[in-house]
């Protein structure tokens, strides 16, 4: 939800929004805590810890006694009454009251990921233990929403309504209406996507807490079976979110990357065999994209078949090798389409100041879901070998994996701070950053220290409209505005609308 509808909105609605900036940025730093103190640009240690802080800003629910984001408090208290489901729990999107579930599934899948890939850096940073409680807010959620093998509450709220109020969760009015997918409504999109989820989870945890690690196994196991048993997309069940997380990839793509998933966590040859089988017909080996987000897939699809690939190359069977090679070939048109190295017009277009541009809206949550996946590409390349543990582009000959991981560095640096604007686009972070950001908790007085109750048309008059820094600005995660390719001094755009955080960027909104 990048804007807000109603008279009242200075922004617009866009097509779509993502969950995942704050979340996803904080990901894309974790592996440059290997860059020496002398060669860092920014304190990606620092830049880490106010990632996940934008975590908790976001908790919908009963908020623990250790809640460090301490202007937040309980909220959400009676999501799923109405459905006779309990629905406390999980993670508001962005600056908005409602909770969706498919692009909040991506930045738990996502966050597993990075934390599977550079546990040692993140604990090194002290913030291991911050990651798994990250992680778990959301997937102790996905299991209260997977009410039945073939049921899953995919959505909490309505945009719609949710745009007409200005309010703090804690005194929110607005619908708390449930929607569901299930054997007569599919979901395969939203289902496929949380079964992902809860495997990559399942691996975080299976050396803390095994019992869990099962338990999500088990959830993820029968996710997987109801997304591909009931094919259908998820927005023409719950028609709500077409506004907001509508489905323009279609399926295919969750099911090929729930599948790789649930082989990396249980080693089953099943699941691996469903993504060789249907790698053509699912477009995981005809599809080449310059694109990685909540809605495409297809790219991180691709990067997780390097892994085995690249990997276990001599273990694997040939009839799967050969498609993990056209897998992978796909992989390194991702990768040469974002160093520019790629032709036919498949590069990333780049502002003046260098960032990558997608669209307009929220660019920096596909910048920041490329900076990921290229630093692990790297990571795979460095250690599996392939082709000499080199990348070969169609322009540019050999790209050592060197490379690749510096250019994803100089992505997470101009994030934070290393632009023409010299501006830090995580908020809380740096000397410079956006201090109206438009995210209804952090723009209105704190729920603890001002109880009155906020109705939905004061916030709009009180809160939204002043012209001051938000007063819960400090650690309040990334935001989600940028340059764009018009903007010749590659400076940020000009806009009346407030930078949105999400956290599929990961970010806050």
């Amino acid at each position: 939800m990048e804007g807000d509808e109603g008279t009242t909105s200075r922004c617009p609605s866009p097509s779509f929004a993502a969950l995942p900036f704050s979340f996803f940025f904080c990901i894309s730093i974790i592996n440059f805590f290997l860059v020496s103190a002398a060669e860092a640009a920014a304190d990606y240690g620092d830049a880490l810890s106010k990632s996940l802080l934008y975590f908790e800003a976001q908790r919908s629910g009963h908020l623990p006694y250790n809640q460090r984001v301490a202007w937040r408090g309980h909220s959400g208290l009676t999501d799923g009454l109405e459905q006779g489901a309990d629905l406390v729990g999980g993670y508001y999107d962005a600056g908005d009251h409602v909770k969706f579930g498919l692009p909040m599934a991506f930045t738990v899948t996502m966050l597993s990921w990075s934390v599977l890939e550079y546990q040692e850096q993140v604990t090194a940073a002290g913030e291991f233990g911050h990651a798994l409680e990250a992680i778990k807010w959301g997937t102790d959620y996905f299991i209260k929403a997977h009410t039945a093998p073939n049921v899953f509450w995919a959505q909490v709220g309505d945009g719609g309504t949710d745009h007409y109020c200005w309010q703090r969760p804690e005194d929110m009015t607005t619908s708390r209406q449930a929607y569901k997918i299930d054997a007569e409504h599919p979901g395969s999109e939203v289902a496929a996507e949380t079964a992902a989820a809860m495997a990559a989870a399942s691996l975080v945890f299976r050396s803390s807490d095994p019992y869990y690690s099962l338990l999500l196994l088990q959830h993820a196991e029968q996710l997987f079976e109801f997304g591909d048993k009931y094919r259908g997309k998820y927005d023409g069940s719950v028609r709500v979110v077409k506004s907001y997380y509508p489905s323009v990839s279609g399926y295919y793509d969750e099911l090929l990357w729930a599948a790789l998933w649930l082989h990396r966590a249980t080693g089953d040859v099943k699941y691996l065999d469903y993504a060789v089988d249907n790698a053509e017909a699912f477009g995981g080996t005809t599809w080449a994209v310059s694109e990685f987000s909540w809605d495409i897939k297809y790219a991180g699809v691709q990067v997780l078949a390097s892994k085995l690939l690249l990997e276990r190359r001599d273990a694997l069977e040939e009839r799967h090798r050969k498609i993990l090679e056209v897998y992978n070939s796909k992989a390194e048109h991702y990768v040469c389409s974002c160093l520019n190295k790629s032709d036919g017009g498949a590069n990333v277009r780049r502002t003046p100041g260098g960032l990558l541009f997608v669209r307009q809206w929220n660019n920096l949550q596909y910048v920041a879901g490329a900076t990921f996946l290229l630093t692990a590409f790297s990571d795979y390349l460095s250690g599996g070998g392939g082709g000499g543990g080199v990348l070969r582009c169609p322009q540019g000959g050999a790209v050592e994996p060197g490379e690749v991981l510096a250019f994803a560095k100089s992505q997470a640096d101009y994030i934070l701070g290393a632009n023409p604007m010299g501006v830090s686009y995580l908020v809380g972070f740096g000397d410079k950053y956006p201090g109206r950001v438009h995210h209804r908790a952090a723009s209105t007085v704190a729920y603890k220290e001002d109880k009155a109750f906020i109705g939905c048309a004061q916030g709009f008059d009180v809160w939204f409209g002043r012209q001051k820094d938000n007063p819960n600005m400090p650690s309040s995660g990334p935001s989600s505005a940028g340059p764009t390719p018009r903007t010749s001094s590659g400076t940020a755009e000009a806009t009346t609308c407030r930078p949105r955080p999400v956290h599929t960027t990961p970010r806050p909104s």
